[in-house]
């Protein structure tokens, strides 16, 4: 049984609409059991499976300082003062890695939004250096990577891009759209159903399976271990 639930969506649905102090707090009982324990109960579910995939990536089932995102906005340098998320997140990242930057595999949990996320977000540029050396180095690696049957099936790739060629990088390069990219990562569209099935679990995991040769390739490349 998954311990994700339509009650999960429907507590976020609600923050949206009354995104306060005052409604969180008489309602913070609500998160723990809807959101902060299912949440916390999968991070353990899929550590168990997460050596299958990687002996280098992490299942932490902690709220702070672990595999769960907080629900607090730091809203320190935004416009928008809400003070919380109203959405819900994990992220299984590298053992090497200290923030969301690093390379991980990834779970949204938001109402009308949904998805199994893979690669690296924003990353700096000493490591999105080491990508694109890697890539210019390793061709036929990255292409075997990003072509192969199952995971082109699954997940979508996305994220920004360069309008130019990267400094140091020839703009005639046979992959140079892949060397523009400032992000690599993939999606594959979830919906709030499926998550709450009970094979979730078992479907998850085979997600993040599919999106091994691409993580592989991530993680090598900053000179980690697979």
């Amino acid at each position: 049984m998954s311990p994700i639930t339509p009650a999960l969506f429907k507590f976020l649905r609600e923050l949206k609409e009354n995104n306060n102090r005052p409604w969180f707090q008489e309602n913070k009982s609500r998160y723990e059991q809807q959101v902060k324990e299912p949440l916390l109960q999968f991070i353990t579910d899929f550590g168990a499976y997460l050596p299958e995939i990687s002996e280098h990536y992490t299942a932490i089932p902690k709220a702070t300082g672990g595999s769960m995102f907080r629900i607090y906005r730091d809203v320190r340098f935004s416009k928008d003062k809400s003070p919380y998320k109203t959405a819900a997140a994990i992220q299984f990242r590298h053992a090497a890695g200290k923030d969301v930057h690093a390379p991980g595999f990834y779970l949204h949990l938001e109402p009308g939004g949904v998805f199994a996320g893979c690669g690296i977000w924003h990353p700096n540029t000493k490591t999105l250096t080491k990508i694109r050396s890697a890539i210019v180095d390793h061709p036929d690696l990255w292409h075997a990577a990003i072509t192969d049957d199952a995971f082109q099936r699954t997940f979508t790739r996305e994220g920004e891009s360069l309008k130019r060629a990267p400094r140091g990088f020839d703009a005639d390069h046979p992959l140079i759209e892949d060397l523009k990219y400032k992000d690599h990562v993939g999606s594959a569209e979830l919906s709030e159903e499926e998550v709450c099935r009970d094979n979730f679990l078992a479907r998850y995991v085979a997600l993040c399976k599919t999106a091994s040769p691409f993580m592989q390739f991530l993680t090598e490349s900053l000179g980690l271990a697979w």
